[in-house]
C-alpha cells in the first residue's frame, strides 16, 4: 500500500492510519541492527543508476518457486539497496490500536487499510450507541476503487464495497467467499495451471443488492477489473491487477494506445482477460502465478466490484469495446478520478456525505447480503490537532483515535480508555530522494545549485544522497520520539517478510560522515555554494515532520550555506505533488499489498514501481 498513504503500492502506499504508531502513512525481530559505515566518498558524480540488473532480478524472483534462488535474489536486491541509496528506510513501526472501551468487535489485520466498521458494534451504555466517531488525520484522496492508492481511501472504499474474496478476519493467508460462491483452488478444480498460463474461476452469487438499486452479476465483476485495466492511471494500484492477467505493470508497455492497430490487440487482451461463463467469471492468466499472492491481491480494494450501471450514470468507461483508440483517449489514466465521490457499491455501509476538510459519514446499507451491520452509521472525522482529538476521546465524543506515539503516555491509564499495544505491521516508513524533479517545482527555489534552491538533479549524485542518509538520529527518532515501539531495518523488505536478512548494513547517524559527503558532491559545489530546499510533510503526521526538523537540524548545523525549510501541506495535495516528481524529498510510508518481498523491493526499487518511478530512480544500461 503504496499504501504509506500513497503508496502503499502496498503500495502506497502507505500510509498507515489509526492502528500504526508512527502516524498515518496517510500502506509487516531482532531489535538491533549492526551500524555499518556505508561506502566511500565518491569524486565522481553518479547522476543516475547503472544497474540494469535491478528490474530483472525483480521480476525473477516475482515468479520464482524455488525458495533458495528467491532468498538470494532478494538478498542481492537489499545488498544494492544500501549500494545505491534510492530512499532510506527510517524505521518498521509496532502499531497500536486505541478505543474507548464500550467498542466491541475490533481485531488485527496488518493489511486492512484501516477499520472494517461492519465487525464493529458499541455496549449499550457508550454515548451513541448506535454511531461510531472515528477521529484521524487527513482524509481519503478518492472513492474510485480503481484510481484509490491510500489507505485514509481505502478505509472508506472497504466499508461501501465489496470484493470477491476476503481475508478472514486477522489471517492474510485464509479467505472466505463475498461476492463469489467459493473461493478458488486447485483442489475445488477452480484454478487450472498449465505451461501455457492459469485460469481461476469464481462463480458469482445471486441476490447481492447494490446501493444504487441493482443486484451484483457476472457481467459487473467482469465491467470492475476491465475497467480498472483501462483506467490504469498513473502512480495507481492496477499495476496489481494487470501483472497476473497481462504480464506487465503498464498498458504502455504493450504498445501505443493511440495506433489503431496497437489499441485494438490491447483492447482485446483485456477482454479476453476476463470471460463470463454462465454464472462464473474466468480470468486468464498469461502465466502461471503464485495463487496466494493472486488471491491477497482479489481480496483488496482495488479489486472492488462495482455496479457497472451505476458508475456509468457517474461517467465512467460505458463499456463498449467497438473502438478502443477512443476508449484509451477517454478513459486511460484520467485527471480525475470518474468515481470521485460516487458510491456504485454493494457493501455493508453507504456513503452518506463527504464534508471535504471535516468528516465523512456512512449510514448502513439494511439491504446487505450478509444482515445489516450492527452500527447505524460511522463517522471518520478529519481533526488533525492532537490536543482537540485527545478532548474528544476523552469525554466519549470519539470512540477510535488515531494517537500520535510521542502523546501515548497522556493517555495511558485513562478511565474508559483501552489500548492495545505491541501489533506487528508489514509496514515502513522512507525517506526518498527524486532524482529528476519537475522543474516547475515550486519546492527547489531558483532551481539553481546558487544558494537559492537546488537543481531538478541535485539528488542525482549519490554524495547528496549519502550526506542525507547520515543526517538523521535513527536511535533517538525511535526511543525518544517512538517510545521503542519502532525497529531500524536496513532496507525496505520487512521483518517478518521471507528473506529478509537481517545481517544487512544500515545507516546510522553520523554528521562526520555526512559531511564528508556533502564536500564530496556535485565536485564540491555544494559545499561552496551551499543550497536552499523545502521538505514537506502531510498537515498533522507529527512523525514525519519531526523527521523532517531533525534533518533541518542537523544538516543546518553542518554548513551556514544549507538552509532547509520545513512545511505542512494538506494530505491529497502531498500526494499530488508526489506522483509529479515535484517534491525534492518525501517521507512517506509503505502498507503491504500482499506479504511477499516482492510488493516491497517492486515499489521501492522496480523502475515502474510506485516510488521508483516518481524519484526517477532508472535501471538503465550506460
Amino acid at each position: 500500500m503504496k499504501k504509506v498513504s500513497a503508496i502503499s503500492k502496498t503500495a502506497a502506499i502507505v500510509i498507515v492510519v489509526v492502528l500504526i504508531v508512527a502516524g498515518i502513512v496517510g500502506f509487516v525481530l531482532i531489535s538491533g541492527v549492526p551500524g555499518i559505515v556505508g561506502p566511500a566518498p565518491t569524486t565522481s558524480v553518479k547522476f543516475y543508476i547503472k544497474n540494469p540488473k535491478v528490474d530483472s532480478l525483480i521480476e525473477k524472483g516475482r515468479y520464482s518457486t524455488d525458495p533458495e534462488e528467491r532468498k538470494d535474489i532478494y538478498y542481492e536486491l537489499q545488498k544494492i539497496y544500501y549500494e545505491d541509496v534510492p530512499s532510506v528506510v527510517i524505521h518498521q513501526p509496532l502499531a497500536r490500536h486505541w478505543e474507548r472501551t464500550w467498542v466491541q468487535g475490533w481485531y488485527y489485520n496488518p493489511i486492512y487499510p484501516g477499520l472494517y466498521f461492519y465487525a464493529l458494534s458499541k455496549s449499550p451504555d457508550a454515548k451513541n450507541p448506535d454511531t461510531l466517531i472515528e477521529a484521524t488525520i487527513g482524509e481519503p484522496e478518492t472513492l474510485d476503487p480503481a484510481w484509490a492508492y491510500d489507505t485514509a481511501s481505502g478505509e472508506v472504499i472497504f466499508n461501501i464495497y465489496d470484493t470477491l474474496i476476503f481475508f478472514d478476519r486477522e489471517h492474510v493467508d485464509k479467505f472466505v467467499p463475498v461476492i463469489a460462491e467459493k473461493v478458488p483452488s486447485v483442489e475445488n478444480g477452480l484454478v487450472e495451471i498449465s505451461e501455457k498460463g492459469m485460469t481461476v474461476t469464481f462463480p458469482i452469487r445471486k441476490g447481492i443488492k447494490t446501493h444504487d438499486g441493482g443486484e451484483i452479476t457476472p457481467e459487473d465483476v467482469e465491467y470492475s477489473f476491465e475497467r480498472a485495466m483501462i483506467q490504469d492511471r498513473d502512480g495507481g494500484p492496477v499495476w496489481m491487477i494487470l501483472m497476473p492477467l497481462l504480464g506487465v505493470e503498464s498498458l504502455s508497455e504493450l504498445g501505443n494506445l493511440s495506433d489503431p492497430n496497437d489499441a485494438a490487440r490491447i483492447g482485446k487482451m483485456i477482454d479476453e482477460a476476463v470471460e463470463v461463463q454462465g454464472d462464473n467469471v474466468v480470468f486468464h492468466l498469461v502465466k502461471p502465478y503464485p495463487l496466494m499472492t493472486f488471491l491477497q491481491i482479489w481480496s483488496q480494494t482495488w479489486s472492488s466490484i462495482v455496479d457497472k450501471e451505476c458508475a456509468i450514470k457517474h461517467g465512467a468507461w460505458p463499456g463498449n469495446k467497438d473502438n478502443w483508440v477512443e476508449v484509451f483517449r477517454k478513459y486511460h489514466n484520467p485527471e480525475e478520478p470518474e468515481l470521485q465521490e460516487a458510491d456504485c457499491g454493494s457493501g455493508p455501509f453507504m456513503l452518506e456525505k463527504w464534508e471535504h476538510g471535516k468528516q465523512i459519514s456512512l449510514v448502513r446499507f439494511d439491504d446487505y447480503f450478509q444482515g445489516p451491520a450492527k452500527l447505524k452509521r460511522a463517522i471518520i472525522k478529519k481533526v488533525d490537532e492532537w490536543p482537540t482529538r485527545k478532548l474528544m476521546f476523552l469525554n466519549g465524543d470519539a470512540d477510535i483515535v488515531y494517537v500520535p506515539i510521542m502523546h501515548a503516555k497522556e493517555l495511558e491509564g485513562a478511565e474508559g480508555i483501552r489500548c492495545v499495544k505491541g501489533l506487528p505491521t508489514l509496514a515502513n516508513t522512507a525517506i526518498f530522494f527524486t532524482f529528476k524533479i519537475d522543474p516547475n517545482s515550486p519546492y527547489i527555489g531558483s532551481g539553481k545549485l546558487d544558494g537559492n534552491g537546488i537543481p531538478p538533479d541535485f539528488f542525482s549524485d549519490i554524495n547528496v544522497r549519502l550526506a542525507f542518509a547520515y543526517s538523521l538520529d535513527y536511535d533517538k527518532l525511535i526511543n525518544e520520539v517512538l517510545l521503542g515501539e519502532a525497529k531500524h531495518v536496513p532496507g525496505p523488505i520487512v521483518e517478518g517478510l521471507p528473506y529478509f536478512n537481517p545481517d544487512q548494513p544500515t545507516y546510522k547517524f553520523n554528521l562526520e560522515k555526512a559531511k564528508e559527503y556533502f564536500k564530496k558532491a556535485w565536485g564540491g559545489q555544494v559545499w561552496e555554494k551551499g543550497f536552499k530546499i523545502v521538505i514537506l510533510y502531510n498537515t498533522g503526521n507529527e512523525v514525519r515532520k519531526t523527521v523532517a526538523e531533525m534533518l533541518k537540524e542537523n544538516i543546518e548545523s553542518i554548513n551556514p550555506k544549507f538552509k532547509v525549510e520545513v512545511r505542512a501541506v494538506e494530505w491529497p495535495i502531498y500526494l499530488k505533488a508526489m506522483v509529479k516528481s515535484q517534491l525534492p524529498v518525501f517521507i512517506i510510508g509503505w502498507l503491504a499489498d500482499y506479504p511477499d518481498p516482492d510488493n516491497f523491493v517492486f515499489p521501492y526499487m522496480h523502475s515502474k514501481g510506485t516510488f521508483a518511478a516518481w524519484q526517477g530512480y532508472v535501471t538503465t544500461e550506460e
